[in-house]
């Protein structure tokens, strides 16, 4: 039995993760594409959201050319259920589903909160693993999707001024409580720049522990051909580093699937037989 079945056999839902950033052009969507398509090498079920709604790149990078998007969620909003859902998703060669931003960004504004938690919760119903690629910032419907996410991968890079708007956006998610879901992730990491890799965790005041290479060629490749590097050049660095983000998530879910729960004080404390 997988780990995906596992999971839906004892009810749980899918994992949410939210992909997002400070700062334009920093790899939300080349991370979102790639580590969905390592995920599913895992024998288990991942769908994408692009939440990025005005301009949304997912079916780009992917070579997908949809005929349905999240659009078609709101005109069906309210008989709407996950097997509805499930027709208005693009199915990638890899396995993975995608459900794709609006054709025309003038769309963008027909996307509620109440329709963004409705296809995260359907998609979640059918997935073990639903990442969300999200636009620019923390507007009003990225904070909606930051709030359901189970994990927020915040990314930035070592260029100065992502690197400012990067400490902005920690502090502004630790203020809405949102800090104990937030994992940085630094992208080309090892690009020429006078901020170095190993400056980042006293610069942002955080441990960072995912990095991926810079190797701009390979990425911008597939990009351009919508073939996400993870297939064709599983071997590269960056490949790998991705690789290795999948298999965190993979060793992190079963812990928490398998993991025997310790009661925490105040339960150990009240489940004591009382003494007459």
């Amino acid at each position: 039995m997988s780990e995906g079945e596992t999971a839906k056999s004892k009810g749980f839902r899918g994992e949410m993760i939210a992909v997002i950033s400070a700062k334009g052009g920093v790899g939300r969507t080349v991370v979102t594409t790639n580590l969905s398509v390592a995920l599913s090498k895992k024998n288990v079920k991942v769908g994408v959201i692009d939440g990025s709604f005005q301009f949304g790149d997912i079916c780009l990078a992917l070579d997908l050319h949809p005929t349905f998007s999240i659009k078609d969620v709101v005109e069906s909003i309210d008989e709407l259920d996950s097997f509805g859902l499930s027709g208005f998703l693009m199915h990638h060669p890899s396995g993975v589903k995608v459900l794709a931003a609006p054709d025309r960004p003038e769309y963008a504004d027909l996307v509620t909160p109440e329709v963004i938690s409705k296809a995260c919760d359907l998609m979640l119903s059918q997935h073990d693993y639903v990442i969300v690629d999200t636009g620019v910032g923390l507007h009003e419907k990225n904070l909606h999707i930051v709030e359901k996410a189970d994990q927020i991968f915040l990314l930035t890079n070592l260029e100065m001024a992502t690197m400012k708007n990067t400490k902005l956006m920690l502090d502004t998610l630790e203020l809405l409580g949102f800090q104990s879901k937030v994992q940085v992730v630094v992208n080309r990491s090892n690009m020429e720049s006078v901020i170095q890799a190993s400056d980042v965790p006293d610069i942002l005041g955080v441990e960072i522990g995912l990095y991926i290479p810079n190797q701009f060629q390979i990425v911008s490749q597939s990009l351009n051909v919508g073939i996400p590097f993870v297939v064709n050049e599983g071997k590269s660095d960056v490949a790998k580093a991705v690789f290795k983000i999948a298999e965190h998530l993979i060793s992190r879910r079963e812990i928490t699937f398998f993991k025997p729960k310790t009661p925490n004080f105040l339960q150990t404390l009240f489940s004591k037989p009382k003494v007459l």
